[in-house]
């Protein structure tokens, strides 16, 4: 149980770990669980700075194209000075991975993370990607699903990220001016609402319509970002204006609420939800435990949330109290992201440089801050354990073995890594390795190592 706390729950065993949880494994987990949420990557900055500095960029770049030279030396430095901020806050991340003495806390935030995921699909998206973890997700995740519903999807980031800023009601007043003035009346967008619906909520099983998403987008059409000349430059800012007025009707129930009141009271609905509790239950179970969740531990958590109200702390503590959580049988394939760190954290050290990791973590398919679609990485063994996928992981453990291994004794790695997860062949294959690199790569390649 104290090698499946560090690994399963964890994010692999750094040295001396699992002795660490042998006395009370159960209590090593819930240890970690604390009111003011997870740990905070050292570094960083807050979106509104960021994205003062990407519109400083912007303003910039504009100029130099009006001038007749749009890749001046100045406009190229910028450029450059917010991808490499971009490097730093995921670096500044990854080393708390590899160094966090919580590793059950951290992967529980990146679950809720990858849950409500944004990708970087433009410089100012990617510019908040790291405050986005810090404002909206890091600080609430173990207290009410609700807040941190609220809090990621009014951020500046998820606004952003599926253009839900620029969303305008039809018969707002501000489309109803647009109009007038023979400007585009900009239109409805039904990003936001449809994915919180789909992948952040009730989930595609809970019998919603399409007219139920757009009446959710109506409602939720004033929720926007602050420009420079705005009361809120850079942050969250309600615009009444763009509101599409009216009561809105979404799954059954009428919201006669005026304003952002209206959206904010759909999203309290929809974090209530029998529906959501099922979803955000199965998602759980199987990020933890199996790609095919067993359906007693979801019964579980799923009761657990309904429970509390959706309590995230009370969720954490029934999947450690669960006995379906502690099979032994390694059912998780580790992604990317995961096996590059609990490599470093197994031999107690941590990324040197972005442009080390980066380009390591994108050749194995998990480029940093870029998840391919609104659902998030997947976690499930099929879209890692390809052939090519491996023969990368492979020429990874080996080049990283051929730099560290030759400082450490091969057998003690094995049973510091992975306790008494370590089987008899494994073990014997370490030992009868010719050299340590050899028994360090086999050991980063075997089952135990790659599973969780």
């Amino acid at each position: 149980m104290a090698a499946l706390a560090a690994t399963r729950f964890g994010l692999g065993a750094r040295p001396g770990e699992i002795d660490a949880a042998k006395s009370d494994p159960r209590g090593f987990l819930t240890a970690q669980i604390r009111p003011e949420g997870a740990d905070q990557p050292l570094g960083g900055e807050g979106s509104a700075q960021r994205l003062a500095e990407v519109s400083d960029y912007q303003m910039q770049k504009r100029d130099a194209k009006t001038a007749g030279d749009p890749k001046t030396p100045a406009v190229k430095d910028a450029d450059k000075a917010l991808r490499d901020q971009v490097g730093d806050d995921f670096l500044a991340r990854a080393r708390l991975g590899a160094n966090t003495d919580a590793g059950f806390r951290e992967r529980w935030a990146l679950f809720w993370a990858n849950h409500f995921t944004v990708s970087s699909t433009s410089l100012g998206v990617a510019s908040v990607a790291d405050p986005f973890e810090r404002e909206a997700i890091r600080p609430h995740v173990f207290g009410r699903f609700e807040d941190l519903l609220v809090a990621s999807s009014t951020h500046p980031a998820m606004l952003m990220y599926l253009d839900q800023a620029q969303s305008v009601g039809p018969d707002s007043k501000t489309a109803q001016y647009r109009r007038k003035t023979a400007n585009k009346a900009g239109g409805l967008n039904e990003n936001l609402a449809r994915e919180i619906m789909e992948l952040h909520t009730v989930g595609v099983g809970a019998g919603y319509s399409q007219a139920d998403v757009t009446e959710f987008a109506r409602a939720m059409t004033g929720f926007s970002v602050g420009r420079a000349q705005d009361p809120s430059p850079h942050q969250f800012l309600f615009r009444a204006n763009a509101h599409e007025p009216g009561a809105r009707t979404v799954m059954g129930k009428r919201y006669p609420q005026e304003g952002q009141a209206q959206a904010l009271a759909v999203m309290r609905d929809l974090a209530a939800s029998p529906h959501t509790a099922r979803h955000v239950s199965t998602k759980l179970a199987a990020h933890f435990v199996s790609d095919t969740p067993p359906p007693a531990l979801v019964a579980r958590l799923e009761k657990t949330y309904l429970d509390t109200g959706g309590r995230l702390d009370e969720m954490a503590r029934a999947l450690v109290a669960a006995p379906e959580a502690w099979d032994p049988a390694p059912a998780k394939f580790k992604t990317p992201y995961e096996f590059a760190i609990s490599t470093w954290r197994a031999v107690g050290a941590e990324p040197s440089a972005i442009g080390k990791l980066a380009p390591v973590l994108t050749g194995l398919g998990q480029k940093p801050f870029s998840p391919p679609s609104p659902k998030g990485w997947d976690d499930q063994a099929q879209t890692w354990c390809a052939p090519d996928a491996l023969i990368k992981r492979l020429r990874f453990s080996e080049g990283f073995a051929a730099v560290v291994a030759d400082r450490l004794d091969p057998n003690a790695f094995a049973q510091s890594a992975l306790g008494a997860r370590l089987t008899p062949p494994v073990a014997k294959a370490v030992a009868r390795a010719e050299t340590r690199r050899e028994a360090m790569a086999l050991l980063l390649m075997s089952p135990e190592f790659q599973r969780r």
